[in-house]
């Protein structure tokens, strides 16, 4: 019985630490609304700086900002910092979706707060998840910070 007990509590546990490993939905997308009000306040150079810089207010676990242009490049990107400045339009999950066009479609409508599913490699599991991306448009761009559906 107290080995059952033991496992038992050891799970629940084990569980608790699990879930509070990864940013909520809700955590992305108040991530994002702490972003844009960073660029509407210091203006769009020095925040595509901070995302970019790890800037700790602006990651929390696995929760990081991406901004995409008009055009589909890279703006800022806090997990890479090797692809700010690369046109990213055409990548492709491994379905073959096309979801930047999608991100940058929805951006064209002023103060929209949309999201945007696609599968991805997550770089934690090794795996291929299905993830989702929470975005709003500022001037056309897409200040965005997502979720891995585990």
């Amino acid at each position: 019985m107290r080995t059952l007990l033991s496992f038992a509590l050891f799970c629940g546990l084990t569980s608790i630490v699990y879930a509070t490993e990864f940013g909520t939905a809700e955590e992305a997308q108040a991530l994002v609304k702490k972003a844009v009000a960073h660029i509407k306040s210091s203006g769009p150079e020095k925040a595509y700086a901070d995302f970019t810089a790890k800037n700790k207010d602006f990651i929390d676990r696995d929760l990081y900002i991406v901004v995409i242009s008009p055009k589909g490049t890279v703006l800022a990107h806090g997990a890479n910092d090797k692809i700010v400045g690369k046109d990213m339009l055409d990548v492709k999950d491994l379905d073959g979706k096309a979801f930047n066009h999608e991100i940058v479609e929805k951006a064209k409508t002023p103060n929209n707060s949309y999201s945007v599913d696609f599968k991805f490699m997550d770089p934690v599991t090794k795996k291929v998840l299905p993830k989702t991306l929470f975005c709003e448009s500022v001037d056309k761009t897409a200040v965005c910070a997502g979720i891995y559906k585990r």
